[in-house]
């Protein structure tokens, strides 16, 4: 058995405390909440600009909040500034976080008579203190300020009071949005926000306060789902945990890394994956990254990737995957029997979201081709679905996205339509067969747009394998496009389905070797919430599945026979949807789930264009089909 590997810089513990551990597959306790605190400061008695009080509008935004958000959504509302004309100390709890009542809360703020000061960072230490504890859970705790000033109290700074909170509060947001303001109490609102892992929006005026709160309390309740059951990686090989086959929860900091060991065969292939989950929108760079590596013993580093942001507007979820896979000869270094350490560290620049993010792992293991069985050979082209392949046209059906890899919304063949936030990823899963590949297109509606908007935003999409391998589109497909509220559109697809493609060398070809549910991710850039005038964002996906299914991997499979649409649409009626197990016998054991999209920015003419995501994936050696 190899040694252990060098001791690494220590970390922090994992995220939140350690409760009792849910089952592999099985869904996370989930904490998520929600409180909103609302300036009742004098200002707010001021006209907003239409003949009523800034009161008033904020009154009928928050209803409008309330009504949108799920039901027995833990909620609570918060005022400071309501009680007495002066007071740095006036702040008051009205709603206590709880399942949702909406008339409560709306009772609640029709009674705040907007008085006395703006104790805007006692108020966030206190409203922290509402929300309940994570307890473990990977939940996202908000909290919802609208101002119409700047605290004029200072004690606590409110933006070193948030920036306390971001670190020490386990999934925990402070989005801030802005009513009528300008220069130093927008300044300060935007430092809250980046400081407290959220966003800051902007609203000049009522219609806008109400689309701004909406879409921060929306983010709050669509938290990425996670499964798996917990561990705590190791900051050092010689104390990592031992992973069986099967999905898992961690947490990772800044600049950290986490090991955990697995003991492998000479002859499996064996899938990794890390998708790190932090607050949507935070505050990421550009080079920011996620980067996993296997290594055998202290010397042999058998395959590395790393994953970028590649975008300034705000964090996304963002996956890395590696794979151990045995040379057919079977000569090298890691392709012999033993432990081996799995190895997940965050990159992060200064600046960037100081929060601990919630880390999901998948190990799988895919079993050999049965004794004389010859494979079918690799399919490395993209071939009929290539870039020009057509995809469904006619009327879209409505359907709802996923919040991540482990509730994707199933979609077969067809055209689909779906609503999408800014900073939000939404995730869908497409059942393909061996000899297949999945081809579809993203468009991102033409919407109405703010007065005098000149800025850009993006759309981005990202394919994974059933073993969340991320799919590059390589120089066949992009996988962003620039979005201003005009129609933008983005094409993706994989090549055919093949157990040999593991052996060939591109990124875009190597991981496309098991047959099963390929996952779609979706997601909207961050600065979409200072161009769109709705709420939400309209998108629409156009699926093809390509190719007759074979019956297994192994060279002369048979075809399954061709299905129309709509038996491709239902559930289980493709053995493509079922655990990948060929007649060839290459099984995969493991959980399989999805991740997030970046884009790489470049600054031409003074206008943000977004370029393809950028992978870096190194293998030292490789095997030969």
């Amino acid at each position: 058995m190899a040694g252990a590997l060098p001791v690494a810089a220590a970390g922090s513990g994992a995220l939140g405390a350690r409760g009792a551990a849910a089952a592999p597959g099985t869904a996370a306790p989930d904490s998520s909440s929600l409180v909103m605190v609302l300036d009742s400061s004098g200002s707010m008695a001021d006209d907003d600009g239409t003949g009523r009080t800034r009161m008033e509008a904020a009154r009928s935004a928050v209803g409008t909040v309330v009504d949108g958000l799920p039901d027995h959504y833990p909620t609570g509302l918060r005022v400071y500034g309501a009680d007495r004309p002066q007071g740095c100390t006036d702040t008051r709890l009205l709603r206590p976080v709880q399942p949702l009542d909406r008339a409560a809360v709306k009772q609640a703020v029709a009674g705040v008579r907007p008085k006395g000061d703006t104790p805007i960072g006692l108020s966030l230490q206190k409203a922290a203190e509402d929300l309940p504890g994570p307890g473990g859970a990977m939940g996202t705790r908000t909290i919802l300020l609208i101002s119409d000033g700047e605290d004029n109290c200072g004690t606590p700074q409110p933006c070193e009071m948030a920036e306390q909170l971001g670190k020490d509060g386990a999934g925990l947001r402070i989005d801030t949005v802005g009513f009528q303001v300008k220069g130093k109490a927008r300044e300060q609102l935007e430092c809250i926000a980046e400081a407290g892992n959220g966003r800051y929006y902007d609203a000049p005026d009522a219609k806008s306060l109400a689309r701004q709160l909406q879409r921060a309390s929306q983010l709050s309740a669509d938290r990425y789902r996670f499964r798996g059951k917990r561990v705590e990686g190791a900051a050092t090989g010689d104390r990592a945990p031992l992973l069986a086959p099967g999905q898992y929860l961690d947490a990772i900091g800044p600049g950290e890394k986490r090991y955990y060991a697995v003991d492998l065969d000479a002859v499996s292939t064996a899938d990794f994956s890390a998708t790190a989950v932090p607050q949507p929108g935070a505050a990421v760079d550009t080079f920011d990254a996620l980067r996993t590596s296997l290594a055998y013993g202290a010397d042999s580093s058998c395959v590395t990737n790393t994953e970028h942001f590649d975008q300034k507007e705000g964090a996304a979820p963002l996956t890395s995957a590696v794979a151990r896979i045995p040379a057919p000869e079977g000569t090298r270094v890691c392709d012999r029997a033993g432990r081996y350490w799995l190895v997940v560290e965050r990159e992060s620049k200064k600046g960037s979201d100081a929060a601990r993010w919630p880390l999901e792992l998948v190990h799988g293991v895919e079993a050999p081709l049965k004794k004389g069985v010859t494979p079918a050979a690799s399919e490395p082209e993209y071939g009929v679905g290539g870039r020009s392949a057509a995809v469904p046209s006619g009327d879209p059906r409505d359907v709802r996205g996923g919040t991540g890899f482990n509730d994707a919304k199933e979609l077969g063949r067809g055209v689909w339509r779906d609503r999408i936030l800014p900073s939000q990823t939404l995730w869908y899963k497409v059942p393909a067969g061996w000899g297949q590949q999945v081809r579809y297109d993203v468009e991102f509606a033409n919407e109405p747009t703010v007065e005098q908007v000149s800025s850009y935003s993006y759309g981005a999409t990202q394919l994974f394998t059933p073993a969340r391998f991320p799919v590059g589109g390589g120089s066949e497909f992009t996988s962003t496009a620039m979005y201003n509220g005009r129609p933008a559109a983005i094409r993706m697809g994989s090549v055919p389905v093949a157990w040999t493609n593991r052996y060939e060398y591109r990124s875009t070809v190597q991981p496309v070797h098991t047959r099963g549910e390929f996952y779609i991710s979706v997601t909207l850039g961050a600065r979409a919430a200072e161009i769109a005038e709705n709420p939400q964002i309209g998108v629409v996906l156009r699926v093809s599945v390509l190719g007759d299914e074979w019956a297994g991997p192994e060279h002369g499979a048979p075809a399954l026979g061709k299905k129309t649409d709509n038996e491709a649409d239902k559930r289980g009626n493709s053995p493509a949807a079922a655990d990948s197990d060929g007649t060839g016998g290459a099984g995969w054991t493991g959980i399989a789930a999805a991740a997030g999209a970046g884009a790489v920015v470049a600054v031409i003419a003074g206008l943000v264009f977004v370029r393809s995501r950028r992978r870096v994936a190194t293998q030292t050696t490789r095997g030969s089909a």
